[in-house]
């Protein structure tokens, strides 16, 4: 866990609540932390979500790996220590969003079982919901998309500590919901997601 350096430091309050947001906007907040292997679809189908909520006239907003990484972790590589302190920062992110009341779709592959744990502890402290989506794709099925040719710069060792090549993804045990996007369709998928939105209460159309 990072150590706060700054002291004298005190949480402000305001008078206008996540509830009140919430009212306004005629639905909760809530993170969907989909996670898995590159290729495996997590954009392509947070991409889908994000249309399909817009025109249900629900307010979401996407995080993706790579767009985080060329802004405020544009200083951080893919070490292990960097890929920890990545995940951290997008989790606080994650909770900013949902405290407005919008539906926060983070696509990153956090290889890392205790990492997604750590935003998850952070969002249930808050009492904030998070959906964790795991897009299960093995890795051939992944390889053989290889969207941005990484697969096969890693294969050439031109890229180090590539996950599912030369570093580990820890798939998780319980996610809240689990996608096979090598065997199901986009529609199938979506249509998963957005069940569980409305069972759990944050979104009721």
């Amino acid at each position: 866990m990072t150590e706060q350096k700054a002291t004298n430091v005190h949480w402000h309050e305001g008078d206008i609540t996540r509830e009140h947001r919430g009212k306004l906007l005629g639905h909760k907040g809530a993170t969907l932390w989909f996670t898995g292997l590159s290729g495996s679809g997590k954009s392509t189908i947070a991409v889908e979500l994000e249309g399909v909520l817009y025109e249900m006239g629900v307010l979401s907003y996407r995080l993706d790996g790579d767009n985080v990484r060329m802004g405020i972790n544009k200083n951080l590589g893919f070490s292990a220590e960097d890929r920890v302190e990545n995940i951290r920062r997008i989790g606080e992110i994650s909770k900013l969003y949902v405290d407005t009341g919008v539906i926060l779709l983070s696509s990153f592959i956090s290889p890392y079982r205790a990492d997604r744990e750590q935003v998850r502890k952070l969002h249930e402290e808050a009492g904030m919901d998070f959906i964790e989506v795991f897009v299960d794709c093995s890795l051939g099925a992944a390889e053989s998309r290889d969207p941005k040719g990484l697969y096969k710069k890693a294969r050439a060792g031109e890229i180090k500590n590539f996950t599912g090549i030369d570093d580990p993804y820890e798939a998780p045990n319980n996610p809240e919901i689990h996608l096979n996007s090598d065997k199901q369709s986009l529609a199938e998928e979506v249509a998963l997601i957005l069940n569980v939105l409305r069972e759990r209460g944050i979104i009721d159309k």
